[in-house]
């Protein structure tokens, strides 16, 4: 039998369990072209609150009874796609649920003997894809950039810095909390992290950046984008790449009043979404996975188990109660 969490409410406000339904079904039987996945982890990503809201977006918006959609990793355990192996282990969308069928359009091979498979959907898969892209190409880092962070300890902010850092930069980065600013600068090596809920961010940002910023990729938007905009060097870049403290309005979002700050500064601020650079992904896995072989780059999974406590387990990507990427493992050994 396949458990499958189901989308059937859409939210306001914040999401709670009634939001999902968990239901057991017949594993489903593949026809020509198809193969199935037994799925071991799937990947709790912010974004995911967005897929829920009935409204234009960069994808199309989840229908109410549909699988909850999720990014994930697992074993083709039948296959009647020659492209695919019985044994392979491959990296998709496959939804919240224990077991898939698909054409196999959009998944790719991975190798859980190069990393553990909790990897393929963090740092070198949908998060690093957006890290590594986002900061080099959108970002535009060059050598001696001073580059601010939010969402210094999650699944993406953790791996720009660390780019950033590899690339020559001064990287500052914003955190929740003393034990995750200590993790961002004593593991990952940023310069500096600033504790966004027991200091004072403006001044820290004066006091860690005094000549400003190059590049500030934002994850969090709100006050602390409004704050960053007010600390920018001339010709300064912004990535916006996700609004973590918006996405649970109730209210219009809260946009930036220190926008004329791009105006005086000549600067730019670009949104940036993953799918752009589907057909770059192996480039950037590649680098990603040979700064992780060369000790360079530094990865961190979250893992919590059974996919009866997924709503739970999302309830850490808004609380802030985790480290690193947040993975549920769906498979019952």
């Amino acid at each position: 039998m396949n458990k499958q969490l189901l989308f059937v409410k859409r939210p306001v406000g914040e999401v709670d369990a009634s939001t999902w339904t968990l239901e057991t079904n017949p594993i489903p039987k593949i026809e020509d072209g198809q193969l199935l996945i037994k799925q071991h982890y799937i990947s709790l990503d912010p974004a995911m609150r967005g897929w829920m809201n009935n409204s234009k977006s960069y994808i199309e918006p989840m229908a109410i009874g549909s699988v909850m959609r999720a990014g994930s990793v697992g074993e083709v355990i039948a296959s009647k796609n020659p492209k695919f192996k019985v044994g392979e282990y491959l990296a998709g969308t496959g939804g919240v649920q224990q077991y898939t069928s698909t054409d196999g359009k959009g998944y790719y091979p991975v190798d859980p003997k190069m990393a553990p498979l909790p990897t393929y959907i963090g740092t070198l898969g949908m998060p690093g894809m957006t890290a590594y892209f986002g900061i080099t190409e959108v970002g535009k880092i060059k050598e001696g950039d001073t580059v601010l962070v939010s969402g210094a300890a999650g699944a993406v902010g953790s791996v720009v810095g660390q780019v950033a850092k590899i690339k020559g930069c001064k990287v500052v980065g914003i955190a929740g909390g003393p034990e995750k600013c200590t993790y961002v600068v004593d593991e990952l090596g940023f310069d500096a992290c600033i504790d966004y809920k027991n200091e004072n961010v403006a001044s820290r940002f004066k006091e860690e950046c005094p000549k400003g910023i190059d590049v500030y990729f934002d994850n969090v938007g709100g006050e602390i984008l409004d704050i960053a905009l007010s600390r920018l060097k001339m010709h300064a870049r912004i990535v916006i790449c996700g609004a973590i403290s918006q996405y649970n309005n109730k209210t219009a979002i809260k946009g930036p009043s220190n926008y004329l700050a791009l105006l005086v500064s000549r600067a730019t601020m670009q949104g940036m979404v993953v799918f752009d650079y589907a057909n770059r992904y192996k480039e950037g896995a590649m680098q990603l996975g040979q700064w992780m072989a060369q000790g360079k780059l530094k990865t961190r999974e979250d893992i919590y188990e059974g996919i009866q406590n997924f709503p739970e387990t999302f309830q850490r990507l808004f609380s802030g109660d985790k480290m690193g990427k947040l993975v549920l493992k769906v498979i019952e050994d």
